[in-house]
């Protein structure tokens, strides 16, 4: 059994809540520790545009987006338990992805966006979070049967479905972060040793494939800089070695606040979204990243203590999901921006300019906030026949 659900069982809890915790309301430490990463993301982006209009328009997405998560928190959304809401959800957001085709704005090469005048929305971002509930609710009635490999091949296609829609646009970074999503969920389930590396094969076939039929030309591009970055440093390795000698040049305790000369000169592209990492960096230092990164760490751990509170396996599993949502955004992020994975554009949580993911993420928690509230004391015998059947 996976070591999460083991915590359920641990004696003197109650449906492995604390008796005295199954009332408790919002979180603050986890919201102690975003609002220091909303501040660094806002001061980074004010610190180096002449007309400070990331930061303006960054500082009213927060406030939007905090709105969300405390109003969401507030409500009791016990009814995402249902089939019908998960699958229609689901549709939704299979038709906005599809809806791209049709009016999507192309930027950075991709196709990713529906433009609404004033600001923009990515499908994307939404269909990530559509797709932890729609495997939450999935496994939350089949893990047990997770050796079974038809629950697998079927929980995959929810997954691919929304990863073919993504990657044709093309949005790597998005259909990635897909993959991982579902990846990570199946191996919280439980998988078995020989299915995961039946989907490891899986997983090369289906690359070489795309590598051959389906990535465009700068994907290509993106990826062979990866294996060889000095190969082509004036062209599509030029992002990956500047945000590289950004991060490097501020050494221990950073240049200061505004002089990052890789982002103030302009030589790091797009600092306020890919690159934040790396114009932070340059700024803070060592000492900084390190700060940054304890933020990242109590947040999940945070998301994992809420989860371990779920009143059902859907909640468990969708507070995994979340935690792996995060986990993967903050890794492929870091990477990219040190050279340790191919550039993809997926933005840094909390941080990296942009209203959608900032909405999906606070929206994302205030879920799990909502779920937070109404864990409630069930016989031990009830639950354990839940998770592993009756004996």
């Amino acid at each position: 059994m996976p070591r999460l659900l083991k915590n359920f069982f641990k004696k003197g809890t109650t449906y492995g809540v604390a008796t005295s915790d199954i009332k408790s309301g919002m979180d603050w430490w986890l919201v102690g520790a975003i609002i220091p990463l909303l501040c660094a993301g806002l001061v980074t982006m004010y610190s180096f545009t002449g007309d400070n209009s990331f930061a303006s328009h960054q500082f009213i997405w927060i406030i939007f987006s905090l709105a969300v998560f405390f109003l969401v928190s507030r409500i009791d959304v016990r009814f995402l338990r249902s089939t019908r809401v998960t699958i229609t959800l689901y549709t939704a957001a299979c038709i906005l992805l599809a809806f791209l085709f049709i009016v999507g704005k192309v930027s950075h090469g991709a196709a990713s966006w529906i433009s609404f005048g004033l600001f923009s929305f990515q499908p994307s971002d939404f269909a990530k979070l559509v797709l932890i509930l729609v495997l939450a609710k999935y496994f939350s009635r089949r893990h047990i049967e997770i050796a079974n490999m038809r629950h697998i091949i079927v929980s995959g296609l929810y997954a691919a479905i929304l990863f073919v829609l993504v990657i044709v646009h093309p949005d790597l970074g998005s259909a990635m972060i897909i993959f991982f999503i579902w990846l990570g969920m199946v191996m919280i389930s439980g998988i078995s040793k020989k299915h995961l590396l039946i989907m490891l094969g899986i997983v090369i076939v289906a690359v070489s494939l795309l590598w051959n039929f389906g990535f465009k030309e700068y994907q290509k591009d993106r990826i062979r800089n990866f294996m060889n970055p000095l190969a082509d440093i004036h062209g599509a390795g030029y992002n990956a070695y500047q945000s590289t000698i950004a991060v490097g040049s501020g050494q221990f305790l950073g240049k200061g606040l505004g002089y990052g000369t890789q982002s103030r000169l302009k030589f790091l592209p797009e600092y306020q979204t890919d690159f934040i990492f790396a114009a932070f960096a340059e700024e803070w230092g060592f000492i900084g990243v390190l700060i940054m990164f304890s933020l990242f760490g109590i947040i999940i751990w945070r998301i994992i203590v809420n989860t371990e509170r779920g009143a059902t396996n859907f909640e468990i599993l969708y507070g995994a999901g979340v935690a792996v949502f995060f986990i993967v955004h903050i890794t492929v992020n870091v990477g990219m921006n040190i050279h340790l994975l191919p550039v993809t554009g997926t933005p840094l949580p909390f941080m990296s300019y942009g209203g959608t993911h900032m909405v999906t993420e606070f929206l994302a928690l205030g879920i799990l906030m909502s779920m937070r509230r109404y864990a409630r004391p069930v016989h031990k015998d009830v639950i354990k026949n839940e998770f592993i059947g009756p004996q």
